[in-house]
């Protein structure tokens, strides 16, 4: 018999020695916490009190340096977010190289180099240090901003912010925080385009110039480099550095609400609700009771914990539910977050409640912690193989004045926790009796019900930007009389009269279209009664061409031609009609004037469009103007309902027509924002066009 097989055998039979040696009618009792020995690291200071970290790591011949700047949070005002676009602007030119320059050297050393508001990091390979130091230091050390990356960054800020603007998601998160700390705190400021556009060149310098400072800046150095190099390295790039005076910023903290605090966000089409209970929280790394509160939160919201298995698997609300209980050296929070249906909104809510005051008042079983401390401890044990994770750690110590043997000593502490340690710090940290229940979806379908969480059954509602609004003023009513036919009328009449635009027979349009940062160039063509192209292009290529000669229709793209069939022909054939708008009925639409809703501030009236094949859709018209603002579907896909939204402005005479010059299409958390380059009528298009 082979050695291997000996062993084999002898282990096959392991599993039935010691069952017959175990109790098993008692849990077995915990053993003693694990000596941990966490990593080594060097540190030193600067003259120009740079402090820096070193983590050795030969393992592999690269080199990282995270370098972080201590900065206080402060208020922005109404230029808030010009913190953020001064990280971005770093790294767009210095005094000796331009973006290009600056770009082209990172990759040709195949290094990363990026920043923010409040670090810069840079990584190579080892025989790069020296290159990619100078290029990092360059970028910290002698920035230029330039007008025109300033006008870009705010451009795609804004683009960002619309999107955001359709995503409940993130909607949610602004208004939790607006109301968890107050727009007047710098956690609770809300980035707005009105902000972003009053962003000048000079407050971004200011910034630069007040905060970038070495003796409140700490640099990690992990990987092949030993502490002598490093010690050389930092003064040659980094000595020169020039400390200075860097002001310090108090400001009120946060508290909970005295109560039960609910409030809505109203995203008419939403076919989900996007749930947060939270509230602001004195939490940080050092307390006495820090880890004790880690435990107690993984137990109610981690993977597969209490929250998932009410939520998830007992009542199928949701695809996942989780809590955070999130430290900050400054004021930290407690959020639970999930999505769940609309017509179990209040269900999941009252869920939420029941599990959030079930582990403040029943004491957990000795078995369900220790779950969560195995779990713990065996993450931790796997972290310390990242020599990130040490120089993440000594940072730490440094930042929040941690005894040095903190995270050598955190195995002892977890192992320190005991049912009644959780429950005395969820009644410490969680307070379901002063929370703010902030829900986005459709209120209709949930609002009433909301209330009775309310201790004053009262709901307040805000907009995407945290903006209280008065419910009153958030359906006004119909006109007697109005109905959505005037509506479109009315529309018509403003952007030039049925009369003239009967007379058109065709139309081209040529748009510059962003996205992710991209630009693409769009041409669509348009012919009475029923042919349409589309095409996409970038730098002069076609990546996707759609077109429908009143019968067929292709769409050629990577993936070559295709022709479409079934309901994508039929569609497309609903699609392609010229300007229905003039003659709905005709064309089996069916219109319904519906409610006067906000768009971007104004009031518009709501009209709803049912197509000849059953699709709904949305049309805005603004009021005063008469002009189409928006337009919304939701579309089913393979990944679930997906809504989209189309915002038009700009509105400009061609031809003795109104149109509209700049649309921002949003589809879940992506925006494409397109401006009209040329628009022209009755070009005399041939048939053969719509045929490729």
């Amino acid at each position: 018999m082979k050695y291997r097989q000996i062993l084999l055998f002898v282990f096959a039979f392991i599993p039935i020695i010691l069952s017959a040696q175990i109790d098993r009618s008692k849990a077995p009792e915990a053993g003693p916490a694990p000596d941990i020995k966490v990593g080594e690291y060097n540190s030193f200071e600067l003259k120009n009190g740079l402090k820096v970290f070193v983590v050795e790591n030969h393992k592999i011949p690269r080199v990282s340096y995270s370098l972080i700047l201590n900065i206080d949070p402060f208020t922005e005002g109404d230029s808030n977010g010009y913190s953020a676009i001064t990280g971005d602007l770093l790294g767009t030119a210095t005094t000796t190289r331009t973006k290009d320059q600056i770009d082209e050297e990172v990759d040709f050393i195949g290094a990363s180099l990026s920043s923010s508001s409040g670090s810069v990091y840079g990584a190579s390979l080892k025989k790069h240090n020296d290159k990619l130091l100078e290029l990092m230091s360059d970028v910290l050390l002698n920035p230029i901003f330039n007008q025109d990356e300033l006008d870009k960054i705010k451009k795609q800020t804004i683009s960002n912010l619309a999107a955001s603007k359709t995503d409940p998601s993130s909607i949610s998160a602004v208004v939790k925080d607006a109301l968890m700390y107050g727009k007047d705190h710098p956690y609770g400021e809300v980035v707005t385009e009105a902000t972003v556009e009053s962003i000048t060149l000079e407050m971004c310098e200011q910034y630069y110039s007040t905060y970038f400072k070495p003796n409140i800046a700490y640099l990690a150095i992990v990987g092949d480099v030993n502490l002598k190099e490093a010690k050389k390295l930092t003064k040659k790039y980094f000595g020169k550095w020039v400390a200075g005076v860097v002001p310090s910023h108090t400001y009120p903290v946060p508290v909970v609400p005295e109560s039960v605090h609910v409030s809505v966000v109203d995203r008419p089409h939403a076919v989900q609700s996007v749930i947060k209970v939270a509230h602001p929280v004195t939490f940080t790394v050092g307390m006495e009771d820090y880890v004790h509160g880690r435990v107690m939160n993984l137990m109610l919201g981690g993977s597969v914990a209490r929250l998932d298995q009410n939520l998830r698997e007992t009542h199928a609300y949701t695809y996942g539910v989780n809590s955070s209980l999130s430290q900050d050296k400054w004021i930290g929070n407690f959020s639970v977050t999930t999505d769940v249906r609309n017509e179990v909104t209040d269900s999941a809510v009252y869920q939420i409640l029941y599990e959030l005051n079930r582990i403040r008042t029943e004491t957990a079983s000795t078995k369900e912690v220790e779950k969560i401390k195995n779990y713990m401890s065996g993450n931790f044990a796997l972290a310390l193989e990242q020599p990130g994770t040490v120089a993440r750690f000594a940072l730490n110590i440094a930042l929040y004045n941690l005894p040095e043997d903190y995270y050598a000593n955190y195995l002892k502490r977890i192992s320190e926790v005991t049912p009644e340690s959780i429950q005395s710090a969820a009644q410490k940290y969680i307070k379901p009796e002063n929370c703010h229940i902030v829900v986005v979806g459709k209120a209709d379908e949930f609002a009433d019900k909301l209330a009775a969480f309310s201790p004053t059954s009262t709901i307040d509602y805000y907009d995407a930007e945290g903006t209280w609004i008065d419910p009153a003023e958030m359906k006004a009513e119909l006109p007697a009389g109005l109905t959505a036919e005037k509506v479109v009328e009315k529309y018509l009449a403003a952007i030039g009269g049925r009369s003239v635009l009967e007379s058109i027979k065709d139309i081209s349009i040529k748009m510059k279209m962003e996205v992710q940062g991209m630009s693409l160039d769009s041409e669509v063509l348009r012919k009475a009664p029923d042919k349409f192209l589309m095409s996409m292009s970038m730098d002069g290529n076609i990546m996707q061409l759609t077109s429908f000669d009143g019968s067929i229709g292709k769409t050629t793209g990577m993936q070559g031609e295709q022709v479409m069939e079934g309901d994508d022909l039929e569609a497309m054939k609903v699609q392609s009609a010229f300007m229905p708008e003039l003659n709905y009925s005709g064309l089996g639409y069916a219109i319904k004037l519906q409610s006067i809703e906000k768009n971007e501030g104004s009031d518009a009236y709501k009209v709803e469009i049912t197509d000849p094949l059953g699709e709904v859709s949305f049309a805005y018209y603004d009021i005063e103007s008469g002009y189409l603002v928006r337009e919304e579907q939701t579309q089913e896909t393979p990944n679930g309902p997906s809504f989209q939204s189309t915002n038009m402005s700009d509105y400009r005479e061609v031809g003795g027509i109104m149109y509209p010059h700049k649309m921002v299409i949003g589809m879940g958390p992506q925006t494409i924002t397109g401006i009209t380059t040329s628009v022209e009528f009755n070009t005399g298009i041939e048939d053969s066009v719509f045929q490729k």
